[in-house]
């Protein structure tokens, strides 16, 4: 999604994007229209930066990215496509943040990430390396240099599930899980042109939308009663089922990219937003923030300062948030104040200013924190800040996740002060005139 104030701003950042590369660089612009012909399908190792042109990161990367296009060409070739635009190759390569540096090797359909400095020098180091591992590799045989999966840069069909009279029903129909259908016939030169596309975004749906989106396949010359039930006259043909729904035909593109990019709409139309769990245990945590890119993480006040209906309006707001950001699938957890001390620590909270919530990236151990106020309005201008990149960030303290403690759960209910014992005094002797002398 662009930002919200694309459009007060659209000017410059059309400056901005044009400016980014232009012929006379060595960068080649890179689209989900050509990125199969010039990377999948070559023998050259390929660099790919994954940029937005609202992103201050990629801007100042911009330079030097042009100094590793002339210093490697003809060597190593250096791409780049604009994430904010193309977000169906992003999110093929699970692209979650800018600038994203991908390495396309030997097995062009699992490129590595760059992780080094993002310095010229730095990256040309790093290419040179890959490069001479790639080598090594086709030296020893060992490599899958140019025997991609599917031919032609395509992925394996193990993840498109081939559909039949008997189990069409059974599988699609009957299933709460949106499918996509590719409708084919063997002699058909379309359908052998669209054959790797379709598998390898089934590869890609199926990890990025956690099997919620399926692509299927149905030999319409062999499975006729199929063919005849959902009128097909042509091939291929795409239709797509949900539960409860008509079909209805795919119009888009049809390459890899086209394809998962309607899937992961389909996915984000249908997803339920997350679930918002109470921090129990370390498991709780590591689950819920290691399988997302960011965990959002409030510490409430304790139950005595709000009772029961003060917390779950902050446990309301963070739902509605969460439902918000469902597109994201990123972790949503709470705590109570002072449950969890070495983890407010971590997030320099600590003792004050409840309630608190901060992001956090696992992968890079860095979180930003709230600033504004725990409410819609200032959440939502929190996490928008940090879905297009921008806000300022920290290295969580002590560079790892900190030691959760075991709780129980919320009960839901109003807190109660500690009981206090009772004294019996009856048998203590009180002198009338004690103090007395003091007065």
């Amino acid at each position: 999604m662009r930002p919200l104030f694309f459009g007060v701003l659209g000017c410059s950042l059309v400056l901005s994007v044009q400016a980014f590369y232009s012929a006379s660089d060595d960068v080649v612009e890179l689209t989900p229209s050509n990125f199969n012909r010039e990377v999948i399908q070559s023998d050259s190792l390929w660099l790919v930066e994954f940029y937005a042109p609202w992103c201050g990161h990629c801007q100042s990367l911009t330079p030097e990215w042009k100094k590793v296009a002339t210093a490697l060409k003809g060597i190593v070739k250096v791409g780049a496509v604009d994430a904010d635009q193309h977000k169906s190759l992003g999110g093929q390569y699970g692209v979650r943040g800018f600038p994203t540096i991908k390495i396309f090797g030997a097995n062009k359909n699992k490129p590595e990430e760059y992780q080094g400095a993002r310095s010229s020098q730095a990256i040309v180091d790093g290419a040179m390396n890959a490069l001479r591992t790639l080598v090594k590799e086709r030296l020893s045989g060992s490599s899958g240099y140019n025997k991609q999966q599917g031919g032609g840069g395509g992925g394996s069909k193990k993840d498109v599930v081939e559909l039949t009279d008997d189990n069409f029903d059974k599988m699609v129909l009957e299933s709460d899980d949106v499918w996509m259908v590719e409708f084919f016939a063997p002699w058909c030169g379309h359908c052998k042109n669209l054959e790797p596309e379709w598998a390898a975004a089934a590869t890609a749906v199926k990890d990025q939308t956690k099997g919620k989106v399926r692509l299927g396949a149905v030999d319409a010359t062999v499975h006729q009663g199929l063919s005849s039930r959902y009128g097909i006259r042509g091939f291929p043909t795409i239709k797509i089922f949900r539960k409860g729904e008509e079909p209805e035909d795919f119009q888009g593109g049809r390459t890899r990219g086209d394809i998962i990019e309607r899937a992961l709409d389909l996915f984000s139309d249908n997803a339920s937003p997350p679930e918002l769990l109470e921090i129990l245990n370390e498991d709780v945590l590591k689950k819920t923030c290691e399988d997302s890119q960011l965990c959002i993480i409030a510490v409430l006040p304790h139950i005595l300062d709000t009772g029961a209906a003060g917390r779950n309006g902050y446990l309301e707001v963070m739902m509605k948030m969460a439902e918000k950001y469902k597109k994201k699938m990123w972790g949503w957890v709470w705590t109570e104040a002072g449950a969890q001390m070495e983890l407010e620590a971590s997030l320099g909270i600590g003792g004050f200013g409840y309630p608190a919530m901060a992001a956090i990236n696992t992968r890079k151990m860095k979180y930003a924190l709230l600033r504004g106020s725990f409410s819609e309005t200032g959440i939502h201008e929190f996490l928008r800040e940090l879905s297009v990149g921008r806000g300022s960030t920290a290295t969580l303290g002590g560079g790892a996740m900190p030691k959760i403690h075991p709780i129980e759960p919320w009960d839901g209910k109003d807190g109660q002060l500690p009981v206090e014992d009772d004294y019996d005094l009856s048998d203590v002797d009180m002198d009338d005139d004690f103090g007395k002398d003091e007065l």
